[in-house]
């Protein structure tokens, strides 16, 4: 009989949580529908240049990966030339 009122107390936690979070996601929703038109520029500006920031620090780890690449490849191919002469 006490296991079936923890298992409640358990069920009526978790419900409480979850219209807590849907309390949350709904004020989050309002908020975004009071955002004035410059506030939501600035903010789609700021996820562009995001974004920008993000693709450039991936193009630089590709570039720095293809230049260790390459180094290795012609240090490797001068030290076995150099070997066979």
């Amino acid at each position: 009989m006490a296991e079936r009122g923890w298992e409640i107390k358990a069920e009526e936690t978790e419900e409480q949580r979850n219209s807590q979070l849907s309390d949350m996601a709904q004020r989050g929703h309002e908020s975004r529908a009071e955002e004035t038109e410059g506030q939501r520029n600035s903010r789609l500006s700021a996820m562009v240049q995001h974004a920008r920031e993000h693709r450039l620090n991936v193009i630089e780890g590709q570039n720095h990966h293809q230049i260790q690449t390459f180094v290795s490849h012609d240090l490797t191919s001068s030290l076995r030339h150099g070997m066979t002469h």
